[in-house]
């Protein structure tokens, strides 16, 4: 049972890729496309739409797949758990391409069994997935065994993309009575997943905002209007959906989790799994940074930290290190923070540490506005343009990343609205056209280095905007974003998270596991 493909052509107002018409032959290969205005999404979007826990290594190829199973599952609860007899999924795109480096197999697996990815042991995930495997039997939403071997019920459909978005799958499933399910899920980037149908993919799509925000000067309106900050303004917004002591509780167990994440990995060395065997290198600057000294736990490592000065180079290695950390984690199946992706979940972490450690910034007031301003920025690149490196390369990732930060570090730091938004337009102006072309498929080579690199280029672009005067800017944060789209619809398909281009055509290095 396969879903039927049309030769025709397929329009979609309502997703990041509305403005993308693309005509789709018999066995939905992609044989051309064409450019439409773009629309603005106007969903509700949540700071913890942004801010998401969860696993590595990939939001979109990872943490997406694994929550539309668990949708699925859903849907099975409410047709009968009980009664289904099997379950196929098929994966399209650039799921089928990069999936086996990026985990989609086993994000699927753990989500058809009802595993939530915000809590479930990191450390259990290998071994139920080759107790799953050996066996070929799982159970379906913790509560029905049935028949399931990954080598043949997970299908992997490298020349088949469907027309809605390059990140799409697909569950199949057979009932006892005879009667069959389909359903198709698109992972949009970021961890957001809309079935198909559906728009949006955020938290509360048809919520109505005190504040809706859909592009950059329509977010400085409001501040104007009301005399607030950024982080000010989305507070007001979040009220909408809980108290302000349940969104502060919230922002900081977000941190907390971005926070442990960079300790942890400052002190794991060895080499990433995959087979492209790259080694740890955060736990090896941690120890050259901090020299002979000991501590035992994150507030004495930070005083520590702090007692080495604030020279430039030593601040730099720290960002990197920082960046390096949660990177390293995520190419390991560990835990970290969509933020708001994945591949990109080392810059914003990394910046905010700075600031904590560099600036004064160890407060729990500046951590909640630091993040709040971070995700409103995140939202108006999600609505205006895409946080997928499948459709928009990993400047949709590591550029919409480094902007979030820039922006909130220039609140963070005493930065006006104005300065926020240029620091945010700076930090994207120049990652444009940047590509995303993981080697073997992997969120490791060149991804790592890239957080280093983005939160370098945010903290510079925050200082850029701090001592610039906006209103001499010929460049907006709305002219940036519409540029970002607009160089993704261009940007050849090779260079959206294929590993068909770039370094991952260019460095042949004879991996044993992708």
């Amino acid at each position: 049972m396969r879903p039927t493909l049309f030769l025709k052509k397929h329009h979609h107002s309502h997703d990041v890729c509305s403005p993308v018409s693309l005509y789709i032959c018999a066995h939905g290969r992609v044989v051309g496309r064409y450019k439409q205005r773009q629309v603005v999404n106007k969903e509700s979007i949540s700071v913890f739409d942004i801010f998401k826990i969860g696993v590595g290594p990939s939001s979109s190829h990872t943490l997406g797949p694994w929550r539309a199973a668990l949708r699925f599952i859903d849907t099975l609860q409410q047709r009968g758990i009980g009664k289904v007899q099997h379950v196929r999924v098929l994966l399209y795109g650039s799921l089928a391409k990069t999936g086996k480096g990026h985990g989609t197999d086993v994000a699927v697996i753990l989500g058809l069994c009802g595993e939530d990815p915000v809590t479930y042991d990191v450390n259990e995930i290998t071994p139920r997935i080759n107790q799953i495997t050996a066996e070929k039997h799982l159970l379906l939403g913790k509560a029905a065994t049935i028949p399931f071997d990954p080598a043949t019920d997970i299908t992997f459909l490298f020349t088949e993309t469907l027309p809605y978005h390059p990140n799409a799958l697909t569950f199949l499933c057979s009932m006892t009575d005879g009667s069959e399910i389909a359903e198709t899920y698109y992972s949009i980037g970021g961890g957001f997943v809309v079935k198909e149908g559906e728009e949006g993919g955020g938290s509360g799509q048809f919520v109505q905002l005190p504040y809706p925000i859909e592009r950059a000067e329509y977010l400085l309106e409001a501040c104007k209007k009301t005399g607030l900050s950024i982080s000010g303004v989305v507070m007001e917004n979040e009220k909408t959906w809980r108290s302000e002591p349940e969104t502060r509780e919230g922002v900081l167990r977000i941190w907390h989790t971005m926070r442990d994440c960079i300790y942890r990995g400052c002190h794991i060395g060895g080499i990433l799994p995959g087979g492209l065997n790259v080694v740890r290198r955060a736990s090896t600057l941690n120890k050259k940074l901090l020299g002979n000294n000991t501590y035992q736990t994150w507030d004495e490592w930070l005083q520590l930290i702090r007692s080495g000065g604030q020279s430039f180079r030593y601040t730099i290695d720290w960002v990197s290190c920082f960046a390096l950390a949660v990177n390293e984690e995520n190419a390991s199946f560990s835990r970290v923070v969509t933020a708001p992706t994945n591949g990109a979940s080392g810059v914003i972490p990394a910046v905010l540490q700075y600031f904590i450690a560099f600036c004064d910034g160890y407060d729990d007031d500046k951590i909640v506005r630091f993040l709040l301003t971070a995700s409103e920025i995140g939202s108006i690149f999600k609505k205006g343009a895409t946080l997928s490196a499948a459709m928009g390369g990993c400047q949709a990732e590591i550029g919409v990343s480094s902007s979030m930060a820039a922006a909130a570090l220039t609140e963070a730091l005493g930065g006006s609205v104005e300065q926020c938004l240029q620091a945010g337009e700076i930090a994207m102006e120049h990652h444009l056209g940047l590509t995303c072309d993981p080697i073997g498929g992997l969120v490791q080579v060149p991804c790592i280095e890239r957080n280093t690199m983005g939160a370098i280029k945010a903290i510079m672009a925050s200082q850029l905007a701090l001592q610039s005067n906006p209103g001499e800017a010929r460049v907006s944060l709305d002219n940036v974003v519409n540029t970002m789209y607009e160089t993704a619809l261009d940007m050849n398909h090779k260079y959206k998270e294929t590993a068909e281009g770039g370094l991952a055509v260019q460095v042949p290095l004879g991996l044993s596991e992708c």
